[in-house]
């Protein structure tokens, strides 16, 4: 058949020779024998040396890339061999590992449409399995992985997100240097502990290497980061500077629009969240017509809206002198202001002052934009699966789409 001319053209190997091919109406599969080139000798699976043949075990059906909705197996009969270092052991071909099922060639095939679509998808679109995807994508992980180069780490973002029930966080570090963004590591929890993995991972002298790093205000990274990362400047996450101000302000609003109603005055706050909370630039013409009446009342959340807007004048700053001159200046206002969310918001930011401050040493080149877009990334990953039953298939799947690791080299590239 014709089938054979295009595999020796694309997925020919020495030693081994493409016989013949049938089509098998009754089980819609496509049969091709393969068998060893006369002279060539079997090559042990130990040590991937030649070795002198021992006997022949019984035929093995490999599952090969489906055309023309057939499913396509390769039928070789495994030689075993007699190695002088490793004795008797099951001879190895170049189109398969150890004992699956698929070739390599159907595994990276896999493994692509599975970094598009769901898992799921990918099996009802190749009418496979679920779980022949799955080692695929295992597979071209674990050899990326270990092919992988770490090299020179100059900047790295560190974050959480949320996964399966209840308070259940994995732990995600990211590269975020100028063409080089991809994920590093992903750990189960964020403790510690977890942590401690990813600097095991990398070793000492990584880590020492590593001049920016980009958190959040979470204790335990910050203890690991400082413990680690001795010459790196710790950049705290801008993102999350301004969601706990905005959960400050949206605290005082709630809190005031309940006492009013309580009080019976008219609700002037009602349907005002999204009119506090959104930056002027970004509101609507009914929101900004609303914002407009309740910006006419002398009310709490009315002056912590303004001390939200003058607090937005800090990331304009060059100097890391100047902008702690600002916060100190915004801090000691909003203590005498009398607003006690606003008043927690500032006794945070002068805890973490000159974790803030190394923003601007850093001349604002590293921020956590490029890591909430990762995050961003991960959460849809999970979402499209409908979320994984275990960590190890989650891991794989964020590593499979985030880590950019590189793939094993074939003759063809059949997608």
């Amino acid at each position: 058949m014709l089938l054979t001319r295009l595999l020796n053209a694309c997925h020919h190997f020495p030693g081994f020779v493409y016989g013949t091919a049938r089509l098998c109406m009754h089980s819609n599969t496509i049969e091709i024998d393969v068998r060893p080139r006369k002279g060539s000798r079997a090559c042990c699976s130990g040590c991937h040396q030649p070795a002198r043949g021992y006997d022949q075990l019984p035929q093995r059906r490999f599952e090969f890339i489906p055309i023309w909705g057939f499913a396509v197996f390769l039928l070789y009969s495994m030689r075993r061999v007699e190695c002088r270092r490793c004795g008797v052991k099951v001879e190895e071909v170049p189109w398969a590992m150890g004992k699956h099922q698929l070739t390599r060639a159907y595994m990276l095939y896999l493994a692509h449409w599975a970094r598009k679509l769901s898992w799921k998808d990918t099996a009802q679109s190749f009418h496979t399995s679920w779980e022949k995807v799955q080692q695929a994508v295992a597979y071209v992980v674990q050899w990326g992985l270990e092919h992988r180069e770490l090299g020179h780490i100059r900047a790295i973002g560190v974050d959480e997100i949320a996964y399966g029930r209840g308070h259940e966080y994995l732990t995600l570090v990211y590269q975020i240097e100028a063409g080089c963004t991809r994920l590093l590591w992903v750990g189960e929890k964020r403790t510690k502990e977890a942590f401690q993995k990813f600097f095991d991972m990398i070793g000492t002298e990584l880590a020492q290497g590593i001049e920016f790093v980009c958190s959040d205000m979470w204790k335990p990274y910050l203890d690991m980061i400082k413990l680690h990362c001795t010459g790196a400047l710790n950049i705290l996450d801008r993102f999350h500077i301004v969601a706990k101000l905005n959960l400050a302000i949206d605290e005082v609003r709630a809190g005031e629009a309940r006492q009013l109603v309580k009080d019976g005055y008219e609700p002037v706050l009602k349907k005002s969240r999204w009119c506090l909370l959104k930056r002027p630039g970004n509101l609507t013409d009914s929101q900004r017509i609303k914002l407009r009446e309740v910006l006419r009342y002398n009310l709490k959340s009315v002056r912590a809206y303004l001390f939200k807007e003058y607090f937005q004048q800090f990331w304009d700053y060059e100097s890391p002198a100047w902008a702690g001159k600002f916060l100190d200046q915004w801090c000691s206002e909003v203590m005498r202001s009398r607003i006690d969310p606003l008043k927690k918001f500032a006794r945070t930011v002068r805890t973490h002052r000159e974790l803030l401050l190394n923003y601007f040493r850093a001349r604002k080149a590293f921020s956590s934009g490029i890591v909430e877009g990762l995050n961003n990334k991960a959460k849809v990953t999970m979402r499209k699966a409908y979320g994984y039953r275990t960590f190890k298939m989650t891991e794989l799947s964020l590593y499979h789409v985030l880590g950019k690791l590189p793939e094993p080299e074939l003759a063809h590239r059949f997608y």
